[in-house]
């Protein structure tokens, strides 16, 4: 979704556009309403046979990321599992939270990654 502001000086109107996320998982009609969720995550998502957001609903964070690992061959950063966290927790109702605030948990529940 894009949003815009209006400014106006005495010689020019222009207008900055901003990016909007969804508030809830109910507003979301493409993978970038999803907050945290930019091009790179949405790559991922098609890569990983995601059509659409509500395809991230009771997904697991972890399985994603494995085999987001072995589609591109190498070892994905962990900060890739904590955003698939946010988006997925988001998609099950949870409130929007930055992908960092996935981080302990994660580190908690996957030590050795």
């Amino acid at each position: 979704m894009l949003d815009g502001e209006i400014y106006e000086t005495d010689q020019v109107s222009y207008c900055i556009l901003t990016s909007v996320k969804a508030k809830s998982a109910e507003d979301v009609k493409k993978f970038q309403d999803i907050p945290n969720i930019g091009p790179a995550m949405i790559r991922d998502f098609h890569q990983l046979g995601l059509k659409v957001a509500v395809d991230l609903k009771r997904k697991d964070p972890f399985i994603l990321y494995k085999k987001m690992c072995q589609i591109s061959g190498s070892r994905q950063d962990p900060c890739v599992l904590d955003t698939y966290m946010a988006a997925i927790d988001f998609m099950n109702g949870a409130p929007a939270r930055p992908w960092w605030h996935y981080t302990k948990t994660r580190k908690k529940e996957y030590p050795n990654l």
